[in-house]
């Protein structure tokens, strides 16, 4: 619980940006395409450095890597305070973007030193799916009354503080090596090797494949919920309350999918009802114009369930990995795929609408990546199998 404290106290700072984006318009200038890049700036570490992380997670063992990511994650937010104009901002985005990257990937491959029976394990990595959403729903629903009280440069001074006190009870909490001792330099297989296993191996691929089909879709039609509200006539802290519940509402997936793996569920089978429920969530949501609030339900619908899938390729990352020492690289792997998604899903999903002139064709990409999601859960339950 500590370790996945530790990851939900890392996702305010992805979720403080959203609500903070109004004040920092009124206090910095900032213009809405300068808002978008303080947004995908998260995402840039991920998306070019996240094997690279997780072949240091596996070199220096994982709860080293988490606290250095805690540090790094808890200077980026101090100095962004200080932030004078939007450039330095910009530029103390990337560093919490790095800490970020640090914090949570790792996490995965600590669980697994602390957790030693399997069923419980399935259960931790659930909750550990869980970790994103829970913060961003925290931050969308607690950012704005905060902002109000102590202004944006208070809110990035406070999750300073906090991610400061994660580390330390990270620290005291979990031991240097729990379980078994993270194996030394010399009995490791080189960084090349670990390489070359991880990406030669097909389960680490169909895996960050997986990934990527999820975010870039959860993303995309998560982040244009907004529309939907503004057509409704939804505004104000209602319409805060309701985005923080589709942004929630996905954890409920990925702790039933921990429980759900730790009873003998098949992978590949709750996998599958994750995309067949997105596929059919998204077509009503972009479909069902006139209706605000059957969208809503649907695109509940589409992010609870499809929590489902983070929640089961994280359970699926620490058996299908080529080995003990190559978690958090396949984790990083799967990471790197993942931010791609988030990074490429709602451009795309923007630039088909505006060709159409509507939303009522963007479906047609979510149900692309929910029908490549089924073909992915099919190896991905065939691979499972044979690991047994």
């Amino acid at each position: 619980m500590v370790i996945v404290g530790v990851g939900m106290a890392c996702a305010l700072h992805i979720g403080k940006l959203p609500a903070a984006i109004p004040a920092l318009q009124a206090g910095l200038g900032l213009t809405l395409v300068q808002a978008g890049f303080l947004l995908s700036l998260v995402q840039l570490a991920g998306m070019t450095l996240g094997l690279g992380v997780g072949l240091v997670a596996d070199r220096l063992g994982p709860r080293r890597v988490m606290l250095a990511g805690l540090c790094l994650l808890a200077a980026g937010s101090a100095l962004g305070a200080l932030s004078t104009g939007v450039s330095v901002l910009l530029a103390t985005r990337a560093l919490e973007g790095l800490g970020f990257l640090l914090a949570v990937l790792p996490a995965p491959g600590l669980l697994r030193q602390c957790v030693q029976h399997p069923p419980t394990l399935a259960r931790a990595l659930g909750w550990w799916g869980a970790y994103m959403p829970v913060g961003m729903a925290v931050a969308l629903l607690a950012g704005a009354p905060l902002i109000g009280w102590v202004g944006w440069r208070g809110l990035w001074l406070v999750l300073a503080l906090l991610s400061v006190a994660a580390a330390v009870v990270l620290a005291r909490a979990v031991p240097a090596a729990p379980g078994h001792a993270v194996a030394s330099g010399a009995a490791m297989t080189g960084v090349m090797a670990r390489v070359r296993r991880t990406l030669s191996a097909p389960a680490p691929m169909l895996m960050a494949l997986a990934f990527f089909c999820y975010s870039g879709q959860w993303l995309a039609v998560v982040g244009f919920l907004p529309t939907i509200y503004t057509e409704a006539g939804v505004g104000g802290a209602l319409a805060g309350l309701l985005g923080a519940l589709v942004a929630g509402i996905n954890m409920t997936g990925n702790i039933a999918s921990g429980r759900l793996l730790a009873r003998g569920a098949r992978p590949g089978i709750l996998m599958a009802a994750g995309y067949g429920v997105m596929g059919a969530g998204a077509l009503v949501t972009f479909v069902a114009t006139g209706h605000p609030w059957l969208q809503f339900a649907a695109v509940l619908l589409f992010s609870s369930m499809g929590g489902l899938i983070p929640g089961t390729l994280f359970g699926l990352a620490v058996v299908l990995a080529p080995g003990r020492d190559t978690v958090s690289t396949t984790v990083g792997w799967m990471q790197q795929w993942s931010a791609f998604g988030q990074f490429v899903g709602p451009p795309l999903v923007a630039w088909l609408a505006t060709r159409v002139g509507g939303w009522h064709w963007t479906w047609t990409l979510t149900g692309l990546a929910s029908l490549c999601g089924l073909w992915v859960a099919w190896r991905l339950q065939s691979a499972w199998a044979a690991s047994r």
